[in-house]
């Protein structure tokens, strides 16, 4: 019998594009994902659909946009009823599995009015997004929130602390021994109090092998979503990792003076948030990206072993293996911290794919510059295990074809994204009413406008102005451009996947094939001549 068709969808939180030795790093070793990108396509232009972990995921999860899935901020439930990637999938008969983190917040509300227990398999299945968790770690930890199975873990190794997240995974020792709290960017130097073999990422890994070696009894095909905590903060590594980079390994700041002389106003507050002040500080920086860098190579190992454990049991071959991430960190890169707006380093992200089928083999080691979001994962999913992609409901496209050849002529122009700002300060320092706190990226390719309500827009080109330094949202040589994107945001904005319970065909044959006459109701019609034509039409019809 043939085997199963499987998917390894591998995301880690907060990597940005150009942090990989195949994204063009001079420096940092990912051998292990550079050869991955070698057996697949590296997508070169892969966008995220909110530039923040909970809704970027959401998108990931439901294959639609923001302002579709309604899910704004992180902590914003998912409503009961927004169809995600496990809907889709159980349909089709495959599991789809969680290791690590989602973000998802369940809506309690609902399943409440519904009558839904969210101990049920029902409610679990709605409060996880879709999936099965076989270890749900959405790895932030402080004193006081649910405690996780990878505390249990250390326990049981010895590490005995009322936080051992904290005490040991994410926090280091002074010279006297005394802890040092990862959480606080000073002590990003300092090595992870615990082991590496016992730290998060080595242990998620066995987690999802664990899982793979599971499933290999039943035979059923599964979508494993393996969702790594790092290189997101706290930034903090254990050996050999805290010391593999030093400052000589970071790469030039990507930051310009000009860019702080009378920006736009949103831009300005964000500059202005605390951890944009420390993050652009140099000291900072040359205490956390050695650490990023470390973090990362951390997790390139993590995929040597686990292709190795793959290939030991015959999986490659069946298996579509997926590696991206939810979103960038900036890292002092325009003056800013942590991710929130579109420029490159936080709204682009690595994407490669890997799809077994002989029909890739021509792609394999290519590049693709093709417009791509993070809303493409789904559809191409339910495609690769053969179901027939719900277009009324998924709203990005299957990347197959991409997979397989060249990028169809037919393949979208702009990618968008969407961000909410309401939760934050920037809301108040800016002195904007809830609802307006909306901002809004058309990227072409070239041009990237911003959409910001209540304020002028932003406008890079990032064909002369490639670190995106010039803002040209008010150069009236621009307005030409600024029309054109923001007909398109017009276009998308007026046009969303919402009719999720009709689908296309059926909306199509209601029209095309007379449906409300053939139901007996005859609206309009003069005479039992002119009924008599529009039966004979119809069953013309049915006749081709």
């Amino acid at each position: 019998m043939a085997r199963a068709k499987n998917i390894l969808w591998i995301m880690c939180d907060q990597l940005r594009y150009d942090y990989l030795g195949c994204t063009g790093h001079p420096t940092l070793k990912t051998p292990n994902i550079d050869a991955m990108a070698k057996r697949g396509v590296l997508f070169s232009k892969a966008y995220v659909q909110s530039p923040i972990c909970g809704p970027s995921r959401m998108s990931f999860y439901t294959g639609r946009y923001m302002r579709s899935h309604g899910s704004h901020w992180n902590g914003w439930p998912l409503r009961v009823g927004e169809p995600t990637l496990g809907d889709h999938l159980r349909k089709i008969g495959v599991r789809n599995v969680l290791v690590g983190k989602t973000h998802m917040a369940p809506d309690l509300e609902g399943m409440k009015a519904l009558g839904i227990p969210p101990e049920s398999m029902i409610g679990v299945h709605v409060a996880e997004c879709g999936f099965e968790p076989y270890e749900r770690d959405d790895g932030l930890h402080p004193t006081g929130r649910p405690r996780p199975k990878y505390d249990e873990y250390l326990h049981k190794q010895g590490f005995e602390a009322t936080n051992p997240w904290e005490h040991w995974a994410n926090s280091g020792a002074a010279e006297d021994g005394s802890l040092q709290n990862g959480w606080l960017l000073v002590h990003a130097d300092k090595a992870a109090r615990v082991p590496e073999e016992h730290s998060e990422t080595p242990y998620m890994t066995r987690r999802a092998m664990d899982f793979i070696t599971e499933a290999e009894i039943d035979g059923k095909p599964w979508c494993l979503h393996l969702s790594y905590i790092k290189p997101h903060w706290p930034y903090i590594a254990p050996e050999p990792y805290a010391s593999m980079y030093s400052t000589a390994d970071m790469i030039p700041v990507i930051r310009s003076e000009r860019e702080r002389s009378s920006p736009h106003p949103v831009f300005g507050a964000y500059m202005d948030m605390r951890y944009s002040r420390n993050m652009a500080r140099d000291d900072a920086r040359e205490k956390v990206i050695p650490t990023y860098m470390g973090l990362i190579t951390q997790i390139d190992d993590q995929m040597g072993v686990l292709m190795k454990f793959l290939e030991e049991r015959g999986l490659l071959d069946t298996t579509m293996i997926v590696f991206t991430s939810d979103h960038g960190d900036y890292l002092g890169d325009h003056w800013m911290g942590e991710k929130d707006l579109f420029h490159e380093q936080s709204a682009k992200i690595p994407l490669i794919i890997i799809d077994p089928s002989k029909e890739a083999d021509a792609t394999r080691g290519t590049r693709s510059d093709a417009l791509v979001e993070g809303i493409d994962l789904a559809p191409t999913f339910v495609d690769y295990f053969g179901g027939k992609v719900p277009g009324h409901i998924l709203e990005g496209r299957s990347l197959l074809p991409l997979l397989r050849g060249p990028t169809p002529s037919d393949w979208r122009k702009v990618a968008f994204s969407e961000y909410d700002y309401a939760m934050q300060d920037v809301r108040l320092k800016l002195n904007q009413p809830i609802e307006r706190c909306r901002l809004f990226m058309v990227f072409d390719g070239r041009w990237k406008y911003i959409h910001a309500s209540g304020f002028r827009p932003m406008l890079y080109d990032l064909e002369t102005d490639p670190e995106e330094f010039l803002d040209r949202g008010d150069d009236p040589e621009c307005a030409g451009i600024i029309a054109r994107l923001q007909a398109e945001l017009f276009d998308w904005a007026l046009h969303p996947n919402d009719h999720i319970t009709t689908p296309r065909e059926k909306i199509a044959a209601y029209a095309d094939n007379q449906l409300q006459v053939k139901g007996g109701v005859l609206i309009g019609i003069w005479d039992e001549t002119e009924l008599a034509a529009i039966k004979d039409g119809i069953a013309q019809r049915a006749k081709m």
